[in-house]
């Protein structure tokens, strides 16, 4: 299985492209699109986002991740093994926090190159070809790594602030729920949000904010939309505040 992750969105030729490339390298592999529209230029909102939504996929799974506002650039190509999947792209942070929750790690700089490479689109001319032959079983010439070329030490265990907006408006943090107590009220934009099950346990209208499917803390509002409702953007911060007392 290949497992797409961009910051593409879905209107114009760029996903159908990389797709062309996957079918042509890899024809009996399910290709899947986990994300189109990751935080856009934001490899470390992304780095979180993608790390809560992996571990459904099985083992062997291979992440066709582009969110690389440094095309072209210095930043490395790269392979992460991590946990007994495959992460293809940019070393530029986006497989940070992937590689600093696993069990096991290898992490490798791409040194194959195709006999076309374009300056801005290294998702179809190099990262797709790798993963294809990461999925048909392939080798691909690759050599070590230093941390310091991709690894970020610096970003937070859990990011404080909004990584992804969906299309009803709830609003999805880069905290992991588990790490917050019960009763815990968190302060979005100046608004005090009490923390609750499911969505049917507020009133109509009602935002609050609940662990979402895949562990990370969620703003939402009852059959509402939390982004308009609470004027609320990528990158807005989450503050944790005082624990509600049942």
């Amino acid at each position: 299985m290949i497992v797409l992750f961009t910051d593409f969105g879905i209107r114009g030729p760029y996903r159908g492209q990389m797709r062309a490339v996957l079918h042509h390298g890899a024809p009996g592999s399910p290709i899947v699109d986990l994300f189109a529209d990751a935080p856009a230029y934001d490899a470390r909102a992304a780095s979180y986002l993608l790390a809560a939504y992996n571990q459904e996929f099985p083992i062997g799974t291979v992440f066709l991740c582009v969110v690389d506002p440094g095309v072209g650039g210095d930043r490395p190509a790269m392979v992460l093994q991590a946990d007994g999947r495959v992460f293809v792209g940019p070393g530029n942070g986006l497989f940070e926090i992937i590689a600093r929750r696993a069990v096991g790690i290898k992490a490798q700089a791409i040194t194959w190159r195709p006999e076309r490479l374009s300056a801005s689109f290294h998702g179809r001319d190099l990262f797709a070809p790798v993963a294809a032959a990461f999925a048909r079983g392939d080798a691909v010439a690759m050599a070590a790594i230093p941390d310091g070329d991709w690894r970020q030490p610096d970003w937070p265990d859990d990011l404080a602030q909004l990584i992804y907006l969906d299309d009803f408006g709830n609003a999805i943090t880069g905290l992991r729920a588990a790490g917050l107590k019960p009763g815990q009220e968190i302060s979005l934009k100046g608004r005090v949000l009490a923390r609750a099950r499911t969505f049917s346990d507020m009133p109509v209208g009602q935002p609050f904010w609940y662990e979402n499917a895949n562990g990370l803390v969620e703003i939402a509002v009852n059959q509402g939309n939390a982004a308009q409702q609470l004027d609320l953007a990528l990158g807005s911060a989450v503050e944790l505040v005082k624990v509600r007392v049942p």
